[in-house]
């Protein structure tokens, strides 16, 4: 579905955004693409819409070259920015104006995210809404273009906690074997439970991509009393309830995976993490 390869692209001259970066996202999956600000995340995302251009290397996006912007490529892509267009149309001309790009999008289904979101008002003002609400309207729109390639930057920023549960369970149900979706997010815990891969994206570089299957085969997640001396531990934080542990999975035993503790055991243990998945 996408496959980006030994990807250099920089601003400027002088500093490299991105350097020699590679990945394959499959379809049929909702892949997380994590990491804090300024790592190169929405850049990423950019490149592989064909928003931006690579200085060196290759991007293969659902078998087209991005750079090129064919409009089939650009029928099947819907791209959720971080920063919202101003808009001063009404909900219901944006759908007007814009559906018609997408073959598949789906007035029945635009309806129902909206009311899923508790929007019922198709006729008010983009620009008269609060910023959560605009950013409700433009997933329920993406969603219901049912492109095969949907990418979301920070798409939970702005929503309230209710509405993060509503989002998880929208983008749950959208997901189908033809369908990709990428969530680039600093706010792991709002992919909680939702999410089929991981991709760690540290100092402009990737430095984790594993899917859940083989992260929870590997580790095991779980709360320990804070004098064990398990040496499985690769990493721990004290909290009031225990020692939450990130461990090797020596056992086979399954347990819960715990993104927000997964994220910051590859921050602190890179090295090792990485070493358990070569």
């Amino acid at each position: 579905m996408v496959n980006v390869q030994n990807v250099t692209f920089s601003y400027t001259r002088r500093t490299e955004l991105l350097s020699n970066l590679s990945l394959k996202l499959e379809a049929g999956r909702i892949h997380g693409l994590l990491g804090k600000n300024g790592e190169g995340k929405s850049t990423l995302l950019k490149l592989i819409s064909g928003l931006d251009f690579p200085k060196s290397g290759s991007i293969d996006t659902l078998g087209f070259n991005p750079v090129k912007r064919n409009p089939i490529m650009l029928q099947e892509i819907f791209f959720l920015p971080e920063e919202l267009p101003q808009l001063t149309m009404s909900i219901e001309n944006y759908e007007k104006v814009y559906a018609p790009f997408y073959p598949s999008f789906s007035t029945e289904q635009f309806n129902a995210y909206l009311k899923e979101f508790d929007i019922d008002n198709k006729k008010s003002m983009i620009n008269k809404l609060s910023h959560g609400q605009k950013k409700k309207i433009f997933i329920a729109f993406g969603l219901a273009t049912n492109t095969k390639l949907l990418l979301m930057d920070e798409p939970t920023n702005g929503l309230d906690i209710p509405s993060k549960g509503q989002f998880r369970r929208m983008v749950a149900s959208a997901i189908d074997e033809n369908r990709c979706l990428i969530i680039s997010t600093h706010q792991v815990h709002d992919l909680d439970s939702l999410i089929d891969s991981i991709t760690v994206m540290e100092k402009h570089e990737i430095v984790f991509n594993q899917p859940i299957e083989e992260i929870t085969k590997k580790l095991y997640f779980r709360v320990a009393e804070r004098d064990d001396k398990d040496e499985s531990v690769i990493y721990g934080e004290d909290t009031l309830r225990g020692l939450y542990q990130v461990c090797e999975n020596k056992t086979g035993e399954e347990s819960k995976l715990d993104i927000e503790l997964l994220f910051n055991a590859i921050l602190s243990e890179k090295n090792k993490i990485v070493k358990l998945f070569n």
